[in-house]
């Protein structure tokens, strides 16, 4: 899933790529608050974590923005700002979360973990679709209890379709979710990827929309 990171300190803003990426989310950064609310306002992200002080625009205004033009994507605030005014302010204007500086990297990816949920009307990681169950927080996917080995694009892949579930998904979008957008890849690549991870898990559980991209149907009932 791609993540677009707002952050103008460069080392937190590198230290918190490190942990997103290790986690399997797509990074995208910004550092500037005018930069950051063209990308965000623009561009299709599964969550967006902001940090206040800003160069420029602050991240509250940008916030403020980007609900304005009826964005609703999931927004984590990062700020030194402490008070509970601010915080208050923070979630008034439409965060869905608030982490104050300095922070353990569990407990951001904890609570990026848990804004992706609520966005996505779940409220454990652990999430089961017939007989296949993939846990967020330790990023393994198993089938019949049985653990299968995942690369991490083939993980990426996993996670995001389960994500998307009930909606289908171009192989442009997945490619953007797995690998970004600075680099091409084709869609004889997305095909391999796919049908690698299908053999792998052994069940007839991702469809293939011919000319539409790939599925991952709703459980009946």
């Amino acid at each position: 899933m791609r993540v677009l990171l707002v952050e103008d300190d460069r080392r937190i803003a590198a230290e918190v790529e490190r942990a997103l990426v290790a986690a399997g989310y797509v990074v995208d950064r910004e550092s500037k608050g005018e930069e950051a609310w063209f990308r965000g306002d623009t561009e299709d992200y599964a969550a967006i974590i902001l940090d206040l002080g800003l160069p420029g625009m602050d991240g509250l205004a940008v916030l403020k923005r980007w609900r304005a033009s009826g964005r609703t994507t999931p927004v984590l605030i990062l700020t030194a700002r402490g008070s509970w005014s601010e915080r208050v302010d923070g979630i008034d204007a439409g965060a869905d979360d608030y982490l104050p500086k300095p922070f353990q990297m569990e407990e951001l990816l904890a609570r990026l973990r848990s804004v992706l949920r609520r966005s996505a009307g779940r409220a454990s990681s652990v999430v089961t679709i017939g007989d296949l169950t993939l846990d967020e927080r330790q990023m393994k996917v198993s089938v019949r209890g049985v653990p299968i080995n995942l690369s991490a694009l083939e993980y990426r892949v996993m996670a995001y379709l389960i994500h998307q579930r009930g909606r289908v998904v171009s192989q442009l979008e997945l490619s953007e979710n797995i690998h970004g957008t600075d680099d091409a890849h084709d869609s004889n690549a997305i095909e391999v990827l796919v049908g690698r991870l299908r053999r792998k898990l052994g069940i007839d559980l991702i469809e293939t929309r011919r000319g539409f991209g790939y599925l991952i149907p709703e459980p009946a009932g």
